[in-house]
């Protein structure tokens, strides 16, 4: 498809590799919503104007989360590494968005103790940018708890920043989860809320990229409705809700 290429180049995200009702009823409706008959004149807006190409980025990368999201599942994730507890922990981020997931992870080991070097990536420059600003409306904080609040956060008048200790332990960089190769000898990945919306070819090729990823005892944390029925798991087995360890380990 003609929007597909063109997409691709403008943006580097290639499109046809994410489900494709879900997307065109999304694509159709900004392209409907910006007074575009068909998406031949949308790609060629696309090319002239950056605001239109900013707008599409936006949609197509889903950057909707907030800190600790589902809290159980945290819960589990926190029980994991209290029993299994490695320094550093190696740790990456992946479709980290705004940095909501690697600040909760970030804060998570500040309450263990534990050391972690946590990289965080997407596909989107913008939004990484905000990432490492830190700040975030009241409204991403809704399952961090008093506590953890006056801990781990200031208030300013944008919203609250992430302390700067808790800061200093993620770095953010562009990463295309499909096509850029994948780190190695990791302790934890964490990739929620990305898969949903990838087709089935997709999202194996990342099962496999982080299976291999992990060192032998490592876990894969997905969101809370990523199962991943019918994809080959390379090794991981599945050890709490959504949560998956690499074979070998204790």
């Amino acid at each position: 498809m003609e929007f597909v290429e063109r997409v691709r180049q403008l943006a580097g995200i290639d499109l046809s590799q994410y489900k494709r009702p879900q997307m065109e009823r999304r694509l159709a409706h900004l392209r409907d919503r910006r007074g575009f008959s068909d998406f031949r004149s949308y790609a060629q807006a696309l090319s002239r104007d950056p605001s239109l190409l900013r707008e599409l980025v936006d949609r197509v990368t889903i950057q909707v989360s907030e800190l600790f999201r589902n809290p159980e599942r945290w819960a589990d994730l926190r029980a994991r590494l209290e029993v299994q507890a490695v320094a550093p922990l190696r740790a990456w981020s992946a479709g980290c968005a705004h940095g909501e997931e690697p600040y909760s992870l970030a804060i998570l080991c500040a309450e263990l103790g534990l050391e972690a070097d946590i990289w965080a990536t997407d596909v989107d420059e913008r939004a990484l940018e905000q990432a490492r600003q830190g700040v975030f409306a009241l409204r991403a904080l809704a399952n961090v708890s008093p506590e953890r609040l006056r801990r781990f956060f200031e208030p300013t008048d944008e919203g609250w920043r992430v302390s700067s200790a808790v800061r200093r332990r993620v770095r953010f960089e562009r990463h295309d989860l499909l096509t850029d190769p994948y780190p190695h000898d990791l302790d934890l990945i964490v990739c929620r809320n990305v898969l949903i919306y990838l087709t089935d070819a997709a999202k194996q090729r990342v099962v496999v990229g982080c299976a291999r990823a992990l060192k032998p005892g490592g876990h894969l944390f997905v969101g809370s409705t990523e199962q991943l029925v019918g994809i080959d798991l390379c090794g991981l087995r599945l050890v709490a809700p959504f949560l998956y360890q690499k074979a070998d380990g204790p």
